[in-house]
């Protein structure tokens, strides 16, 4: 594709597309997977205010993105997705820095998924070593790598296996949870004798991450069947279902479990245990049945969140070598599958670098590249209204203008509160974060100036 937003011509590939049914699975994997990861929410702003901030949360952050991603994939169905949106509206300088913080931010994504699933296999083999925890979470990489090398039906096989396997304990707890509805899940409605920032702003920027993504498939456009009607169809499913997949358990959560101040990373397992009782068995089986059964889904929804992100975000580097941002290399695809094998077995070598480090302080530093490719994402929306009237939109952003002032509005205003709200790591983190990108685009067109002598 060229600067203005042209799809280039290239050869046909043995690429497999993925239907509608397909897409919603990966879509919902790479946005949600599961209710795992919202518990620290729960400590750091208080059960009342996280049940509002999944329930208000969408209305500014992933609706409107969702409108805009629908709008431009029909108008733009390319590889690249709103990187190529973002160069086409505002050119090279500002396509760059939409792909290079998003491929930036995936770094982190990648290797935490990784690492997230080890920690539940701790539940079950706590006497693991450290070097024993890292092969496990690389191995993982591995086999994940292999899969999204076979393209986007074995992703969305795979994805599909996993989601339902993740919803049935989910269902049960939410149901179980009901049925034993002792405490106000609303009290308190904030943490007592905290700082404002950590209650709101920390709180803000974990429900961002959890409702963020929503754009990301559009990097795959190209290896879905028909995008122009698959892909708003998708998110219509997938938006109210992922709010749903936060709201149900957390409220089920604390309705029957209560104890909100021991809610913190892998405590659904937990709550689990203490509404489902205990099977009285060998080992860990004495636990609790519902406890383990969720422990286990946890693990499997970290494995379903890695393969959907190695399948998003490794689409970034290819398509910005295709454009001359990063090696050519990159650009080959598989012989047999028709996808981009190398630029997706370079990213994940990145997350097995990685795969050392948590969650629990880089968070921060990913909402700062998030947000920012989301602005990004969703200004294009507004600027190519304006110079690219011609490009054919089979969706179109509903309410006219204040629909269009909504969907590039809201983000704009949650992404400058969550940064406001950022604590010391987050701040200075993202900041180099940030910056990296528009250094990196010197360096690079600094040897693109030389070449061309």
């Amino acid at each position: 594709m060229n600067s203005n937003g042209n799809p280039s011509t290239s050869k046909p590939s043995a690429l497999r597309k993925a239907g509608l049914f397909y897409l919603v699975f990966v879509m919902f994997s790479y946005t949600t997977g599961g209710p795992f990861g919202l518990e620290d929410m729960v400590t750091t702003s208080g059960p009342g205010l996280t049940l509002i901030y999944l329930l208000v949360l969408p209305f500014f952050w992933c609706i409107p993105v969702s409108l805009v991603s629908a709008e431009l994939t029909t108008a733009m169905p390319v590889e690249g997705g709103f990187y190529r949106w973002t160069r086409a509206a505002f050119g090279d300088f500002w396509g760059f820095l939409a792909g290079w913080w998003n491929w930036s931010a995936s770094f982190l994504l990648g290797g935490i998924y990784a690492v997230l699933f080890t920690d539940y296999v701790v539940y079950y083999l706590p006497r693991m070593t450290w070097w024993e925890h890292y092969f496990i979470s690389v191995s993982l990489i591995v086999v994940l790598t292999w899969v999204n090398v076979r393209g986007i039906q074995a992703v969305g096989r795979v994805a599909t296996a996993l989601e339902i396997f993740i919803f049935v304990p989910v269902a049960t707890m939410i149901v179980i949870g009901f049925m034993h509805w002792h405490y106000n899940p609303f009290t308190p409605w904030v943490v007592p004798n905290q700082p404002t920032f950590k209650v709101f702003g920390v709180g803000l920027a974990v429900g961002l991450w959890l409702y963020s993504g929503y754009e990301q498939l559009s990097t795959v456009a190209e290896e879905v069947e028909n995008p122009q009607r698959a892909y708003p169809r998708a998110l219509a499913l997938v938006v109210p279902l992922s709010m749903a997949a936060y709201f149900l358990p957390a409220l089920a959560g604390l309705a029957s479990a209560g104890e909100w101040e021991k809610w913190h990373s892998g405590f659904f397992s937990d709550a689990a245990a203490i509404i489902g009782g205990t099977f009285h068995g060998p080992g860990w089986l004495s636990k609790s049945w519902l406890g383990t059964w969720m422990a286990l889904a946890a693990m499997v929804a970290s494995v379903a969140l890695l393969n959907s992100t190695i399948l998003t975000t490794t689409r970034m580097p290819f398509a910005m070598a295709q454009d001359g941002y990063l090696p050519s290399a990159l650009t080959r695809k598989h012989a047999r599958y028709g996808t981009p094998w190398l630029a997706i077995v370079a990213s994940a070598a990145i997350y097995a670098l990685l795969a050392w480090k948590s969650l629990a302080q880089l968070i921060s530093v990913y909402i700062w590249l998030r947000s920012a490719t989301t602005v990004l994402t969703v200004l294009s929306a507004w600027r190519l209204r304006k110079t690219r009237p011609d490009l054919k939109r089979s969706f179109t952003i509903p309410g006219g203008r204040a629909g269009l002032l909504y969907v590039v509005g809201a983000p704009v205003v949650m992404a400058l509160v969550a940064l406001l709200g950022s604590d010391r790591f987050g701040l200075i983190g993202g900041a180099i974060g940030i910056v990296l990108g528009p250094v990196v685009y010197g360096v690079v067109k600094g040897k693109k100036a030389v070449v061309g002598r």
